[in-house]
């Protein structure tokens, strides 16, 4: 029986001979089954996406949310690669000085996701935007000679560490086919077929990750793919619902469901899947912003009632919400207040027992919001 996901094709031969898959075009033929499962799953999956993003238009301030809320998913996504840091290590006020290779591939997550919500305005989800903003996300790293923003010209496969071609777990298609393969991907993203936006999304996922059209940062762009299609389709505004912490917390499965479509042309159990991670990925992202937001409703009243002092405080208390992590010095420079005038805000809000001194040395002392970080540290 022909496999409807694809099949796999032999490349050079003798000692050297491999085979690679081929995907075959979407949408599958025949389509994907709808049955009770998927409906259910997709009539849940809209409604949680329809209150966070209500949700979301009603806080003041979204865009520092959403700014939080990239960096947690830098995080867990880069996670998933096997990166070693953890959102202190993000969010520390002197981050610029202090990176290792780890902290560098989070904080170039956060830039790509960014860049590649402000290309959105610009130019359709296509091959050239999926391009710049793999190279927004290799600038500097590990993956330097791995052509940043190029689309591979060589064979690569996942495997063990140090694995070979003769012990690879998956050969994604040869560049030949991989480049017909993102054309074909690029056409179905755009086509206007009248597919319901979260199957389409599931389909958009599993293939680009089949196609692995990178040397390096595949798994990263294919999990940004997600929210930069849900924002196309205008399902959401912002870059609020993250799928990586369910992908991170179900990895074996997650690679076991993709192998089943390649192996099987099993797309009904990949879509059921992946609509159970945007189902707990939604509910997720709406309990956290309501935790923010009674936090920040109960701590402003607090700050708004510090007398005299409430403006430079309440400046201080809004830079929080967007560093929540911070330094005396830095602070100063970045809100234009004198080294004075903050130390007295911070001591201010230490006394009410918003911010906390994370270091004990006199010089150079941090201080950190807990109870905010403590919100966004969950599941990292």
């Amino acid at each position: 029986m022909k496999n409807r996901a694809g099949e796999y094709r032999t490349n050079l031969t003798g000692e050297l001979q491999y085979k690679s898959f081929v995907p075959k075009p979407l949408p599958p033929e025949p389509p994907v089954e709808i049955d009770e499962e998927i409906t259910g799953l997709l009539s849940k999956g809209n409604r949680n996406i329809g209150i966070l993003e209500g949700l979301s238009r009603q806080i003041p301030n979204i865009e520092l949310f959403v700014s939080m809320y990239v960096r947690k998913e830098a995080l867990l996504s880069s996670q998933i690669e096997g990166t070693q840091a953890t959102l202190d290590d993000i969010l520390d006020p002197r981050v610029e000085e202090n990176t290792n290779r780890h902290v560098v591939d989070v904080v170039n997550y956060i830039k790509a996701s960014q860049y590649a919500g402000k290309r959105l305005k610009e130019l359709p989800i296509c091959n050239r935007l999926i391009k710049e903003t793999h190279g927004v996300l290799m600038q500097n790293v590990r993956g330097e000679e791995k052509n940043p923003g190029e689309f591979r010209r060589s064979q690569n496969w996942n495997g063990p560490a140090g694995g070979t071609l003769k012990n690879a777990r998956y050969i994604p298609p040869n560049p030949d086919d991989m480049i017909k393969a993102m054309y074909d991907l690029e056409k179905f993203i755009n086509d206007e077929d009248g597919m319901e936006p979260l199957i389409k999304t599931a389909l958009i996922h599993y293939q680009f990750e089949t196609i692995h059209p990178f040397l390096d940062g595949n798994g990263r762009i294919g999990r940004l793919l997600i929210n930069l299609f849900l924002m196309e389709r205008e399902l959401l505004s912002h870059e609020t619902l993250y799928i990586s912490y369910f992908l991170k917390r179900n990895r074996i499965e997650y690679y076991d469901r993709l192998t089943e479509v390649r192996t099987k042309g099993n797309f009904e159990q990949w879509v059921k899947f992946f609509l159970l991670g945007i189902n707990e990925s939604a509910m997720d992202a709406i309990r956290t912003i309501d935790e923010l937001v009674k936090l920040h409703n109960k701590n402003i009243k607090a700050v708004e009632n510090t007398g005299r002092a409430a403006k430079t405080i309440i400046k201080v208390f809004d830079y929080l919400e967007d560093c929540p992590i911070i330094d005396i010095g830095k602070t100063s420079e970045v809100l234009g207040f004198s080294f004075g005038a903050v130390s007295n805000a911070v001591e201010r809000l230490i006394q009410l027992g918003i911010l906390k001194q994370t270091e004990s040395a006199q010089r150079n002392r941090v201080f950190a919001y807990e109870e905010y970080l403590n919100i966004l540290r969950k599941d990292t």
